[in-house]
């Protein structure tokens, strides 16, 4: 009886461990995709973001203000705003741009412009932030978009 007992117990010991050491790798395995999936999945790293954007954002006191904007691979940009019905000016600026910490927006480097130099990065589109790099909200929200020019 001894025979059959000693093994059947060895054997029923190794399944138990190796089902440990399974359970541990798939449990290791996932913390290490899932860590990679959020470094790996987001704006700046997924998304084809350089090129030219360009939309019209609402104007208090003219038909509105035709951004164009354009981002570089080397984390440069350029911009340009043009008040429509008002004058044929336009106002300039070019510098360097940085991410936020989670890949998915873009701070433009100036202080010259009363705009607000935040953007959220999206598929083809930019989406203008507020002043303190919030989502804008309310029933013009969805003018402050610009789309990629392909």
């Amino acid at each position: 009886m001894k025979k059959i007992i000693y093994p059947a117990a060895a054997i029923a010991f190794m399944f138990a461990m190796v089902a440990c050491v399974s359970r541990n790798n798939v449990i290791k395995h996932n913390e290490e995709h899932n860590k990679y999936a959020d470094k790996v999945h987001n704006s700046r790293n997924s998304v084809d973001w350089d090129g030219t954007y360009t939309g019209v954002i609402p104007c208090a006191d003219c038909e509105g203000i035709k951004v164009e904007l354009t981002l570089s691979p080397q984390e440069t940009y350029k911009i340009s705003y043009t008040y429509l019905g008002k004058s044929d000016n336009s106002f300039k600026g070019a510098g360097k741009f940085s991410w936020d910490k989670d890949g998915s927006s873009v701070t433009l480097d100036t202080k010259d412009l009363a705009f607000p130099p935040y953007y959220k990065v999206g598929e083809n589109k930019l989406i203008q932030l507020d002043m303190n790099g919030q989502k804008i909200t309310g029933k013009l929200s969805d003018k402050y978009v610009l789309i990629k020019n392909n």
